[in-house]
């Protein structure tokens, strides 16, 4: 495979590009990368090319300034992110698929692309809505209700903080077994060598490197501000807003909360938990190279050895593909770039 020409530009614009807030994400067969007003998604196709989608994007937290505030900006953005990276998974499956309306590498003219209908694409998305709900419902039962059971199946009545300790025990202990079993899947395996090889991608930016994939191969497939760095710090931030929680309730209503009326006071928090967490991440990104930081942030980079695995050089050709397409699109449009540490790869 040939070295992909994906160089950093002037040592201007190089030294803005470092500094710039890069997120991303794995998908089928690619990877989402995001930067202020811009997502670019890649995918390598079945026939071996690479499929780029950008789409401009400016966050509702500066579209609408009152959001912008702590703890309800991690909130907002923690939802419009979901939503984003259901989107990006929804376009690599079509690319990935070869379904993108492409017709594949061919010696002959291949025969045209069948288009659904418009019935046909209205079912496809509504049975979409309903896989996701039901995933979602199926997280949400698995990671917050699970845990409150294993709690009061063990007796644990001796107080809030006690309780919500043992239900946060568990639901770390759930999360690990869940993380580890989904990495035997080998589909799924993939799907972590495309987040290592959105790391790397974004090590190589912060390194002030050239965008290549001889210098991303160098590059830790391990990086701080990882999202499954912030499944931990929900984890232990809702040790705290649980307990909180629960105290008050028992001081306002007299009795501790049975079990559904746990689960649903847990529940309505949780944006708020969201947003602490958001909080929390954008100061370690900011205050990253500290040490207290790197001990804390630790706990994450040894769960990022589950759900990331070493890319091969294809894999780290398309991360680098979408993070230069993104820093064109940017450098290009002399937006303003703000300091580094606010998104989270």
């Amino acid at each position: 495979m040939s070295e992909p020409e994906l160089r950093a530009g002037p040592e201007s614009e190089r030294a803005a590009a470092v500094d710039l807030p890069v997120g991303g994400q794995a998908v089928i067969e690619g990877v989402m990368m995001r930067v202020p007003g811009r997502i670019v998604v890649a995918v390598r196709r079945p026939d071996g090319t690479i499929a780029v989608h950008e789409q401009a994007h400016v966050a509702m937290t500066r579209r609408h300034r009152w959001l912008d505030v702590p703890v309800v900006r991690g909130a907002v953005s923690f939802a419009e992110m979901l939503a984003v990276g259901i989107r990006a998974l929804n376009y690599s499956a079509e690319v990935a698929l070869g379904e993108d309306g492409r017709a594949p590498a061919a010696a002959v003219a291949p025969a045209p692309v069948p288009v659904p209908a418009a019935g046909t694409r209205w079912r496809e998305r509504a049975g979409l809505a309903i896989a996701m709900a039901a995933a979602m419902g199926l997280g949400i039962g698995l990671f917050f209700f699970v845990p409150l059971l294993i709690a009061q199946a063990l007796g644990i009545e001796r107080g809030a903080v006690h309780f919500n300790v043992v239900a946060g025990a568990a639901r770390v202990c759930l999360l690990l077994l869940y993380l580890w079993s989904i990495s035997q899947w080998r589909e799924i395996r993939r799907v972590f060598q495309y987040h290592g090889a959105e790391h790397k991608s974004i090590w190589t930016l912060e390194e002030g490197g050239d965008l290549t994939v001889a210098q991303a191969r160098r590059q830790s497939r391990l990086h701080p501000r990882c999202g499954t760095s912030f499944l931990l710090i929900v984890a232990l931030v809702a040790v705290v807003v649980f307990s909180t929680v629960d105290g008050l309730f028992a001081v306002v209503f007299g009795h501790q909360q049975g079990l559904l009326e746990r689960f649903a006071t847990h529940l309505a928090v949780l944006p708020v938990i969201g947003g602490v967490g958001f909080e929390l991440l954008k100061l370690s990104g900011r205050t990253r190279h500290h040490a207290v930081t790197r001990a804390l942030v630790a706990p994450g980079l040894w769960l990022q050895r589950i759900t990331t695995r070493e890319p091969d050089d294809g894999q780290l050709e398309v991360g680098l593909t979408a993070l230069h397409r993104a820093l064109a699109a940017v450098q290009g449009e002399g937006a303003s770039l703000p300091a580094s540490g606010a998104a989270g790869p």
